[in-house]
């Protein structure tokens, strides 16, 4: 397998961590593309992305922390101009040990060797995330779910987290309704629905009401990472861990905006 094909099976899913860490794609995008340009220019480190997912982290990880800069003043994006006002009050290296260990599934060990750090104190970083990301307040919840064991299974995470599901849909329809009628702070959407409708389509249908954050949980997350068109920063792949959904709503919710409850 050539270098490039090594690093590219990797790259989705780094351009996702890179939209939940900057809180969004264009941010992103830009970050993993200084990582690519920079490995092409130095062959040692070309050598090095190419030892693996974890290596092409790290690499990112040196660039990203040395640059740092905020997202640009004036952005038109609501996740954008929400992360401004709250970055503060979490550190970028708790933020980046929460989804190291939960959104892309690296153990404690592998996030250490990406951040420099033991495998115990990335999860000491990471409870200080959860802890910080969980103050944030409750939110109502529209689920777009076709499979009835897994919407319920969804339900119970959102609750536990102090969040209200206020609605399930199955279909386009049905999550256009529901969403009308309940606005929502969040929604948690497959892409595959019952009558054969896009899960994709129902999305964008709901945010021509207004800016909301969402998360995509599917079995095919390629399908959401092309680089095509407009694609989202928050995505669960199917099956999923409690703890990756946890993690993922918390990390919506602190860069989005939301609806409190009562």
């Amino acid at each position: 397998m050539s270098v490039a094909e090594q690093v590219g099976r990797h790259l989705p899913y780094l351009r996702r961590y890179a939209r939940a860490l900057t809180g969004s794609q264009q941010s992103g995008d830009a970050f993993v593309r200084a990582t690519l340009e920079a490995a092409l220019a130095d062959r040692a480190l070309l050598a090095e992305v190419s030892q693996g997912r974890a290596a092409l982290y790290a690499a990112f990880t040196k660039l990203w922390t040395a640059a740092h800069v905020e997202p640009v003043a004036g952005s038109a994006s609501l996740h954008e101009r929400a992360a401004q006002s709250r970055l503060a009050s979490i550190t970028p290296l708790s933020r980046q040990a929460l989804l190291l260990t939960t959104l892309e599934d690296f153990t404690p060990g592998e996030a250490g060797l990406i951040l420099q750090c033991s495998a115990d104190e990335v999860a000491r970083l990471a409870s200080e995330a959860v802890a910080e990301i969980d103050r944030e307040t409750a939110t109502e919840v529209l689920v777009i779910e076709d499979e009835p064991l897994i919407a319920m299974q969804l339900e119970d995470i959102a609750a536990d987290l102090g969040h209200k599901v206020v609605a399930t849909a199955a279909t386009r329809d049905q999550a256009r309704e529901a969403y009308a009628a309940t606005r929502p702070g969040l929604v948690l959407a497959d892409i595959q629905l019952a009558d054969g409708s896009s899960g994709i389509d129902a999305v964008e249908d709901i945010l021509r009401f207004g800016d909301v954050p969402v998360i995509f949980i599917t079995a095919y997350p390629e399908r959401l990472l092309t680089g095509d068109r407009p694609e989202p920063t928050y995505l669960v792949t199917k099956p999923f861990q409690e703890a990756t959904v946890r993690a993922a709503i918390s990390q919506a919710l602190f860069f989005g905006s939301s609806r409190p409850l009562g």
